[in-house]
C-alpha cells in the first residue's frame, strides 16, 4: 500500500482506541500498529530478564529513562504475557524500537524472541477492506444462497465466529435460526448512525449458516471494541471464548495482525499451543493489507507444528478469476475463496436502520491492480470513514433493512469455515482437521497468486459477480 493508505489506516484505528497511544512499525515490517511505551514478555523469569535488560540499555544509552522501565499490569494472565512500560508516550519518542534493540543480543543467544511490541489485532487492518457494507434490496438473494440441507441437531457442526457479536434483530433473518452469542452492546451513535463494524459478525455468521445449514454457530463479541483489541488481551479473549461452551469444532477468526518472519504473535503463543491439543480446526482470515508479510494467527498455518491445526485463507475477486485486489498472499495463505462483494445479512427484517453511509474514494486501485475492483467504485460519499475532508454537500443516508454486500478475507474466512464443516456432515467426518485436509485434497480449483497456482474453493451456491468495466475518460 502507499504511505498515505498507512497513515489512513493509523488513523482510523487510533480513533477506534482513543485511549491507548499507538505507533506504527517501520516499512520493512508492513506497518504493524501496536502500543507506544509498551513491550511483551512471556510471563514469568523471561519477563523479569526482559524488565532487567531493558533497564540496564536505557541506562547506558543517553536520552533513554531507565526510571519508566517497570511491570504494567498483572505479572501473570491467561494469555502467558506481561506487559512491560518502557517509556512514556507523552514525552515524545517511541521507546518500543530501543527496548526491542535491547534484547536482541539474548534473543539470538537463546535462539527465539523474548519481547515483542504489543501489537494491534483488528478485523480490517487497511481500514477498511474493499469498501464498506452497502445495501440491498430486499428482495436481493445472499451469495452464497442457501445450500439446500436441513439442519439436525444431533450432528450439527459447532462453529464459534470471534468478532463483533450479533445485531439485536438478527433472528429475524431465516438463515440465522441456529445462530446465538453475545449482542453487540450499541449499535449506534447519538444521532442513528451505526457505529463502525456493527454487522460484521452478523454477516459472517450469515455466510456460514448460507454455506453449511447443518451448523449450530455462536458469536462472541470479543472484537466489540470497533472490531480492534490489543495483542496482551487477544490470548486471554480467545481463551475465554472457547471456554465459554466448550471447544468447538470450527473457530472462524477475520481478525489478526502483520508482523515479520515466522515467529507469529508473542500473545497468542498460550492459546495457540492450547489449541494443538485440541481437535478444533482455526480458519482465520490472511488480512487486507495487499502484503505478502506473515499476518498472524492466520500465518500458523505455515509452521510445521500448526499446520494441521490452523487454515489461513485469502480472498478471491468477485468473478473468482484471481485474488482480490487487498488480500494478502504469500505461501503462508493456504487457499483462497471468495471474498469480494459478497451478500449476506448485516440487519434483521424488523426495522430499517438509517445509516449515515462512510467510504472513501480512490481513482485507482489501492494495491496497485489494474482490474475495476471495489477500490473504484465507492457506492456513497458524504461522511467519510477516516474523518477526512468531506466531498461536500449532505451525506448520502442509506437503510439498512435486511442484506448487504461487503467485501474482504473476513468473509472469504466463514466461506472456507462453511465448506469445512459442510464436507463434516456429507462425509459423517467428526474431525474438522481431517475434513480440512480432504476438503484441500479434493479442490479441483485454482487460482494464479502473483504466478503461483493456488487451490481455490468456491462454493457450488455462489454466483461470481462481474467486475465493472472501467469507466471511460469523459
Amino acid at each position: 500500500m502507499a504511505p498515505q493508505r498507512f497513515r489512513e489506516q493509523f488513523d482510523h484505528i487510533q480513533r477506534s482506541m482513543p485511549d491507548v497511544p499507538l505507533a506504527m512499525g517501520p516499512d520493512d515490517d508492513a506497518h504493524p500498529l501496536y502500543e507506544k511505551g509498551v513491550v511483551l514478555a512471556r510471563s514469568g523469569e523471561e519477563a523479569r530478564v526482559v524488565e532487567d535488560t531493558v533497564r540496564a540499555h536505557f541506562a547506558a544509552t543517553r536520552g533513554l529513562l531507565p526510571d519508566h522501565v517497570r511491570r504494567d499490569g498483572p505479572e501473570r494472565g491467561r494469555g502467558g504475557v506481561t506487559r512491560i512500560r518502557v517509556g512514556d508516550p507523552a514525552l515524545g519518542e517511541d521507546t518500543v524500537p530501543h527496548a526491542l534493540d535491547a534484547l536482541r543480543a539474548a534473543e539470538d543467544r537463546h535462539g527465539r524472541r523474548l519481547v515483542s511490541r504489543n501489537h494491534v489485532v483488528h478485523i480490517a487492518v487497511n481500514a477498511c477492506p474493499g469498501d464498506e457494507p452497502v445495501p440491498i434490496a430486499r428482495s436481493g438473494s445472499p451469495n452464497p444462497a442457501a445450500a439446500g440441507t436441513g439442519h439436525d441437531p444431533r450432528t450439527a457442526v459447532r462453529v464459534l465466529v470471534v468478532d463483533t457479536g450479533l445485531v439485536s434483530d438478527h433472528r429475524a433473518y431465516p438463515l440465522l435460526a441456529h445462530t446465538s452469542g453475545d449482542t453487540q452492546t450499541t449499535e449506534t451513535d447519538d444521532g442513528g448512525v451505526l457505529r463502525q463494524y456493527v454487522g460484521h459478525g452478523t454477516f459472517i455468521a450469515g455466510i456460514l449458516a448460507a454455506v453449511a445449514p447443518n451448523t449450530d454457530i455462536t458469536v462472541r463479541g470479543s472484537l466489540n471494541d470497533a472490531g480492534a483489541v490489543l495483542e496482551c488481551e487477544f490470548g486471554s479473549k480467545l481463551f475465554e471464548a472457547v471456554e465459554r461452551d466448550g471447544w468447538p469444532d470450527v473457530i472462524s477468526l477475520s481478525a489478526g495482525s502483520p508482523a515479520a518472519g515466522l515467529h507469529g504473535l508473542l500473545g497468542l503463543e498460550a492459546f495457540m499451543r492450547e489449541l494443538r491439543a485440541h481437535r478444533t480446526l482455526l480458519v482465520a482470515a490472511a488480512g487486507n493489507n495487499g502484503s505478502d508479510v506473515p499476518f498472524w494467527p492466520a500465518a500458523y498455518a505455515a509452521l510445521p507444528e500448526y499446520a494441521d491445526s490452523v487454515l489461513s485463507v485469502g480472498a478471491l475477486r468477485s468473478d473468482g478469476e484471481g485474488p482480490a485486489c487487498f488480500s494478502n498472499h504469500g505461501r503462508w495463505v493456504r487457499v483462497y475463496a471468495p471474498g469480494e462483494r459478497l451478500t449476506s445479512a448485516l440487519t434483521g427484517f424488523t426495522a430499517p436502520v438509517p445509516y449515515l453511509y462512510q467510504h472513501s474514494t480512490y481513482d485507482d486501485c489501492r494495491f496497485g491492480f489494474d482490474y475495476s475492483c471495489t477500490c473504484r467504485y465507492p457506492r456513497h460519499t458524504g461522511v467519510l470513514s477516516e474523518d477526512r475532508e468531506s466531498t461536500g454537500g449532505k451525506p448520502d443516508q442509506v437503510m439498512f433493512d435486511g442484506l448487504a454486500q461487503w467485501s474482504g478475507t473476513s468473509f472469504a474466512t466463514p466461506v472456507a469455515a462453511g465448506l469445512v464443516a459442510a464436507l463434516m456432515t456429507a462425509d459423517g467426518e467428526r474431525d474438522p482437521r481431517r475434513a480440512a485436509r480432504r476438503l484441500l485434497a479434493r479442490a479441483t480449483g485454482r487460482t494464479d497468486v502473483r504466478g503461483v497456482r493456488m487451490p481455490a474453493l468456491r462454493p457450488p451456491t455462489w454466483r461470481p459477480v462481474p467486475v465493472p468495466a472501467p469507466a471511460l475518460p469523459a
